[in-house]
């Protein structure tokens, strides 16, 4: 290592590149489609890197592009891996542009990719990162989660597809002012040679992601008559590989345009030879894109006609994915303190609010700085002060299984037992096997002259490896069903819940989190004394509550 260098990941690779003419597009700006090959360079070396073997990109999470990047400046990517699974990783990715002259940076943008190590003769088992700064901690352990939302994307997009009520505006358009899709379809066909190919033949995923986005750049164009920017990519994977020698048939079309933004659909598949029948699909990819004026705001765009049959289809598909990206992106990519305390439940934000429930959580658990405050009868209380937020977090070691722990736990509708604070929980929605929604009423807290009521969404998670926790995982949501009443005062929680990490054969190390709403904190700061107690109070009841039941899980906890 260099002198004055800190740590360093040894996955991590950097790259730095020039923008030069020849990488730009019409307006002096680095192409999207040329910075997608540095990105996806960049991230299969990391990826190698750790593999010690070739590495192929299986899918891309989405990817929003902040600020364009001019002719002159430097383009600095830096990836590195931040889980590894069986035989696939997961890379950050992070893109910065830099001015020379004037020595300003800016972040461009931030990208998920995940790669599959192959080897020929052998199966590839990966070894597994090892975190050290908090920051790693925390991608290393939300990736678990991230991975779990990938797999469950594609079911998740139909579902919603299939049942998110979109208004019908067409016959309200003005025909005269549309543009018919049709006119803006593109197909483009591309021969795959040696410099488009990795050392096993198989073509760069970011060869293949810069030609989609020329196709649909061009279809975009054909809409508004105008040199159009990329501003996001929604999430996509790779279907199979193609190789050398293969013909790659791609085809674009605008879907739907609203006011100031449309989306593209593209679609790439290969054949191997003129006289070859049956094309393989390769990808598809969705490509949202504005047009800037020059003041760099976005124009009004015209409407958009689709054909009959699969074009109307795909018109409406397309204002159901607007709704379904907008959510996904408030949700997934919100910073913890920007995120209201109860947010809207509804079948479009389901996966995502799950997913941002156990993610709060276990970035809170990675959290370095915790302050250990007082420890009575082995039970230990930290703090944890950032911003306006006041955390704490409660550990003990029980005698009984951690999985024993977690099933006991998991199960709001027990928690009245053991945790007086829990005056009655009714349960209100059983969203899947692993999430469903409580609405508990508490009794009166401090002066209050009302009991305070909450809904709360839990979520479980059983463990992705060896050393992971079992994650119990609460937070305020918002029904129409439940709304605020005169009787009770409405609670929210932000970010709460349990993690069981197994220490032995019946020995189970038990944490309880919370993150203090600003209202709740008002309250903590002055019963400090008395609010320690009764944290020590309840959580020697949940001990005894775990010892009383170990051996009498409810057979509907069983099947987990």
């Amino acid at each position: 290592m260099a002198d004055g260098e800190g740590y360093r990941s040894p996955t991590e690779v950097q790259m730095s590149q020039m923008v030069l003419p020849c990488h730009t597009n019409q307006r002096g700006e680095l192409s999207v489609g040329q910075l997608l090959k540095w990105i996806d360079t960049t991230a299969c070396l990391s990826a190698e890197r750790h593999a010690g073997c070739p590495c192929v990109t299986a899918s891309m999470d989405d990817i929003y592009f902040e600020h364009t990047i001019s002719v002159g400046q430097v383009v600095n990517i830096k990836a590195k891996v931040n889980r590894a699974f069986n035989s696939s990783m997961e890379v950050g990715i992070q893109v910065a542009s830099e001015d020379l002259c004037s020595e300003k940076q800016w972040s461009v943008c931030k990208a998920l990719a995940t790669f599959v190590a192959h080897r020929e003769l052998s199966r590839v088992k990966l070894k597994q990162t090892t975190p050290q700064t908090e920051e790693e901690k925390m991608e290393h352990s939300v990736a678990a989660e991230r991975r779990r939302m990938r797999l469950l994307y594609a079911d998740t997009i139909k579902d919603l597809l299939a049942n998110c009520a979109i208004q019908d505006d067409l016959e309200s358009r003005d025909c005269s002012c549309m543009v018919p899709a049709e006119k803006t379809r593109v197909e483009s066909v591309e021969l795959v040679l040696p410099p488009h190919a990795n050392h096993q033949g198989n073509t760069f995923g970011g060869q293949i992601m810069a030609w989609m986005e020329n196709v649909a750049t061009i279809a975009a164009s054909r809409l508004c008559r105008a040199h159009p920017t990329l501003k996001a990519i929604e999430m996509f994977h790779f279907r199979g590989p193609s190789q050398v020698g293969d013909r790659l048939v791609l085809k674009a079309i605008v879907n739907n345009a609203f006011k100031h933004s449309m989306e593209v659909g593209v679609c790439v598949e290969a054949y191997r030879q003129e006289a070859e029948t049956h094309q393989r699909h390769i990808n598809s990819a969705f490509m949202t894109f504005v047009v800037l004026d020059a003041d760099e705001q976005p124009r009004t765009l015209p409407w958009v006609r689709p054909q009959p049959g699969d074009g109307e289809r795909r018109y409406r598909e397309a204002s159901a994915r607007k709704k379904i990206r907008l959510d996904r992106k408030y949700i997934v990519s919100c910073k913890q303190a920007e995120m209201p305390l109860s947010v809207p439940w509804d079948p479009s934000n389901q996966v995502y609010l799950s997913y941002n429930n156990v993610s709060s959580l276990k970035m809170l658990v990675a959290k370095d700085n915790w302050v250990l405050s007082s420890e009575v009868n082995q039970v230990r209380l930290y703090t944890l002060e950032e911003d306006k937020f006041l955390s704490f977090h409660m550990e003990m070691s029980v005698h009984v299984d951690a999985t024993q722990a977690f099933l006991l736990l998991s199960d709001l509708l027990r928690r009245p037992e053991w945790d007086k604070h829990y005056r009655s929980v009714e349960l209100v929605q059983q969203v899947d096997e692993d999430d469903a929604i409580y609405h508990v009423i508490s009794p009166v807290l401090g002066g209050d002259a009302k009991p305070q009521d909450f809904v709360i969404l839990a979520s479980r998670r059983k463990p992705c490896d060896n050393g992971d926790p079992y994650v119990i995982a609460m937070r305020s949501v918002t029904l129409p069903t439940h709304p605020e009443t005169p009787a009770y005062r409405r609670g929210e929680t932000l970010c709460s819940g349990f993690c069981f990490w197994r220490e032995g054969d019946q020995l189970t190390k038990v944490s309880y989190y919370n993150q203090a709403t600003p209202g709740f904190l008002n309250y903590v700061t002055t019963n400090v004394a008395g609010l320690s107690s009764e944290f020590y109070t309840t959580f020697k009841a949940c001990e005894q509550f775990l010892l009383d039941n170990r051996n009498d899980l409810a057979p509907s906890l069983q099947t987990l």
